[in-house]
């Protein structure tokens, strides 16, 4: 359950910091706003945070099907196949929602560069580092 928690923190920080500092990444909401789940959105925040929810359920429910499905391709890349991996996730979620825009690869990639460094950061690999973070 932590897990999942910090897969969403990391979506939604990695969305925000990606609509802010990625150029062709970005948040377009109708003047109407959007409606998901029946309930209304319409400032631009609030479908960060939806897109970041979402993108973090992925990351932890479809993402480790997909690693277990590519293994013998990440062995042979050296892993290097785990990062187009994170690129198909936020690709499948900019699919489903039409209110992200990536216009491209290239901020694709550095999306999923700024999501990957931020899953590092908070130590998603090491207990202790997110005892660390959370202790300051």
């Amino acid at each position: 359950m932590e897990r999942l928690f910090w897969q969403i923190v990391v979506g939604i920080l990695g969305i925000y910091l990606g609509i802010n500092f990625v150029p062709g990444v970005s948040v377009e909401i109708p003047p109407e706003g959007i409606i998901f789940l029946g309930i209304k959105l319409t400032a631009k925040l609030q479908v960060i945070v939806l897109i970041g929810i979402i993108l973090g359920l992925v990351n932890f429910f479809i993402k480790p099907i997909f690693k277990i499905v590519t293994l013998p391709l990440r062995i042979l890349t050296f892993g290097l196949f785990g990062f187009i991996i994170n690129m198909l996730m936020i690709w499948l979620v900019d699919i489903f929602f039409p209110e992200l825009v990536i216009a491209g690869i290239i901020p694709l990639f550095w999306l999923t560069i700024i999501v990957w460094v931020l899953s590092f950061l908070l130590g998603f690999g090491s207990r202790k580092t997110r005892e660390m973070i959370l202790e300051e």
